[in-house]
């Protein structure tokens, strides 16, 4: 078996030393005598397993203790959705910053629930920058403020975090999660999909500090109040269990690799080293602004278009493959997430240098 360097956007890879573990546990936990798909979430086998998963990330993040973790479904977007619910309340508004296709999405949701006040967007530039703080329209009766600190699509990132003052911070952080470190304290909740620094997919983690765990709003679903969740530790109805234990090995894997710092400087190594191959040929070209590009997605567009197709074809026989960029934008999109090794990235870099002196 040759295992393919995968840089799909999502599902993404996981951690190879994770999923061998996954398969010497998948027929006997430890001992246990089955695996952990058939374990009863309340039973102690996988209570064990939760409250190590839990303890880790929190160890890793450095969350404070007035903040409650917990493991749902649905996906981050149904956070679209719950993070209106729970946190318009009596103020009725909420302010969001548009920078790409997963912000126009929340926006489009929470607009079902309150007023949305666009407090920024970088629309006009196309996506392909994140707009100046000091442009930004918030208001001050805000419920909260909600950014999506990596667009997937677009590849932009915000390499600083908003200063919202007393008004409650929350972000997306699907793309970014576990990528390097992060102030918790500053936000109010971080909400992530896990499919690509976390785990598989339908498993969503969702911050969330507790004084923001209040009253709903009225018809608000039980499913969809962070409360029901909060004083249940995730276990109201049977949670995601197999994602939730993937997720638990993949923060035990980081934590082995040196934690969030070590994490981090992987990854910013990893996306120098892409960019670099980008920018020092006249074959390849990325639009973002160098400020806001993302550590995680590199879209990168071919001097001539009509050679995308050869350019998969060739790389899937080379063993890279998910290279293609998302409908809405064309081009190719390398997604280099934590579990992508520099040893990826690499590859990579080599075939588009050979790609380029056979096509260029």
């Amino acid at each position: 078996m040759a295992r393919v360097y995968n840089f799909s956007a999502g599902p993404a890879m996981l951690p190879e030393a994770v999923l061998e573990r996954a398969r010497t546990e998948m027929l006997d936990w430890q001992g246990s005598g089955m695996s952990v798909m058939e374990m009863s979430h309340r039973g102690k086998e996988f209570m064990s397993i939760a409250t190590r998963a839990e303890a880790d990330l929190r160890e890793l993040m450095a969350i404070p203790a007035n903040y409650k973790v917990l493991f749902l479904q649905g996906g981050a977007s149904s956070q679209f959705a719950m993070v209106p619910m729970n946190l318009l309340g009596a103020a009725g508004r909420a302010d969001y910053v548009n920078t790409g296709a997963w912000s126009k999405k929340a926006i489009a949701e929470a607009r079902r629930y309150g007023t949305v006040n666009i407090a920024a967007s970088s629309e006009a530039e196309k996506f392909n920058t994140v707009p100046a703080f000091d442009a930004w329209q918030l208001d001050s009766g805000a419920a909260y403020v909600h950014y999506t600190p990596n667009e997937t699509i677009g590849g932009v990132e915000f390499h600083w975090v908003p200063d919202t003052g007393t008004v409650p911070l929350v972000a997306d952080m699907s793309s970014t999660i576990l990528s390097r470190p992060v102030d918790v304290s500053r936000y109010g909740i971080i909400y992530a999909g896990a499919q690509k620094n976390i785990g598989p997919a339908g498993l969503t983690v969702v911050i969330v500090r507790e004084d923001l765990l209040a009253e709903p709003l009225a018809g608000t679903p039980t499913m969809f109040d962070y409360r029901t969740h909060a004083d249940n530790e995730s276990m109201y109805n049977t949670p995601p269990t197999y994602g939730w234990y993937l997720a638990g090995l993949v923060f035990e894997w980081i934590k082995d690799l040196g934690g969030l710092e070590a994490m981090g400087a992987i990854n910013q190594r990893k996306a120098g080293k892409l960019y670099a191959a980008i920018d020092g040929s006249d074959f390849y070209a990325n639009p973002v602004d160098p400020a806001c590009r993302s550590w995680m997605n590199v879209p990168f567009t071919l001097a001539n278009p009509e050679l995308d197709a050869t350019f998969l074809s060739e790389a899937k026989s080379e063993g890279l493959v998910t290279l293609k960029g998302h409908r809405s934008v064309g081009g190719m999109r390398a997604s280099i997430y934590n579990a992508m090794p520099e040893e990826g990235v690499d590859a990579l870099v080599a075939f588009m240098a050979e790609f380029e002196r056979k096509h260029g």
